[in-house]
């Protein structure tokens, strides 16, 4: 059973365009999760541990104020292309598209205003809510009436999120949210005593400014096998990295199956199960019709 709450967050101030910003409460017995109509942000994810206790798992900000300022997309939506586009270009049926560029040479998250800046319109389910939006046409540079429907549900211990998409022009989307976790709980210093896994094969090589090479690399013998579970600290030490921002390959199947395992040593470890694809681990042309 899962309880759905309504209430206000905030105002956003005038110059981002005024309204209402809403908060959305999804709780079951083993999980409570806040989200806002702005960006679809999820605000709090709190899960219950090992030890019984609730935690909240996600970074993020207590008043609307810190999601008005410049923040790394905490728990947002991000699109309509999640991850980089080279120089902000690209080409479909012939014609070249030139977007606004936001990191460096490049388009990231969208542009200057992706979908993590701007209010979508909620609708309550039984046990969740799902967001709309329409973006224009030529927003952000993109071709087509694009129409998104995001739907974020709580089912006992397993909160989804299923996005689908409609556009009027050929145009290419890659939708994602963008939490950060940190399974040992609110006030934690860091994770890297966290164990991670990812069912990835290969990963794709970047330039030094994080466009992919084209190149598809097998992680064997790699710092990017990840294929048993390591210590994330130890690991980075151990390769001399100071993370990743790279496109693991992820395993194709029909069924449903483990993506990615993150774990903590604490007693408000919760193993995650991901049945989406990872932040910017592919994109999508998105024809005239749903996906």
């Amino acid at each position: 059973m899962t309880e759905v709450k309504r209430e206000v967050f905030g105002q956003m101030p005038q110059e981002e365009g005024g309204g209402v910003v809403e908060k959305f409460v999804l709780k079951s017995d083993s999980v409570k999760v806040e989200i806002l109509s702005l960006g679809c942000i999820i605000a709090a994810l709190e899960m219950k541990g090992r030890d019984g206790e609730f935690s909240d798992v996600v970074l993020g900000f207590d008043t609307l104020e810190g999601y008005t300022r410049k923040h790394p997309f905490f728990g947002t939506i991000v699109g309509r292309v999640a991850n980089r586009i080279a120089k902000g270009r690209f080409t479909v049926d012939g014609k070249e598209y030139q977007l606004f560029l936001n990191n460096g040479p490049n388009s990231l998250h969208g542009g200057a205003r992706g979908f993590d800046k701007v209010l979508w319109s909620p609708q309550v389910l039984r046990n969740g809510v799902c967001f709309f939006r329409l973006s224009p046409d030529g927003e952000e540079g993109y071709p087509g009436d694009l129409k998104v429907w995001v739907t974020y549900t709580l089912s006992g211990g397993e909160l989804a999120i299923n996005y689908r998409a409609q556009t009027s022009k050929t145009t290419p989307i890659n939708l994602t949210n963008h939490a950060y976790f940190n399974l040992a709980g609110q006030g934690s210093p860091d994770i890297y005593d966290h164990e991670i896994s990812i069912e990835a094969d290969s990963y794709l090589p970047v330039d030094d400014t994080k466009i992919p090479t084209g190149e598809v690399a097998a992680v064997l013998g790699t710092s990017f096998d990840l294929r048993q579970p390591v210590e994330l600290g130890k690991h980075l030490e151990k390769f001399h990295l100071d993370g990743f921002d790279h496109n693991f390959c992820l395993q194709q199947a029909q069924a449903r199956h483990l993506a990615a395992s993150p774990t903590s040593p604490v007693p408000y470890s919760n193993r995650v199960r991901n049945t989406t694809t990872p932040h910017g681990s592919c994109s999508t042309l998105l024809k005239e019709r749903g996906c």
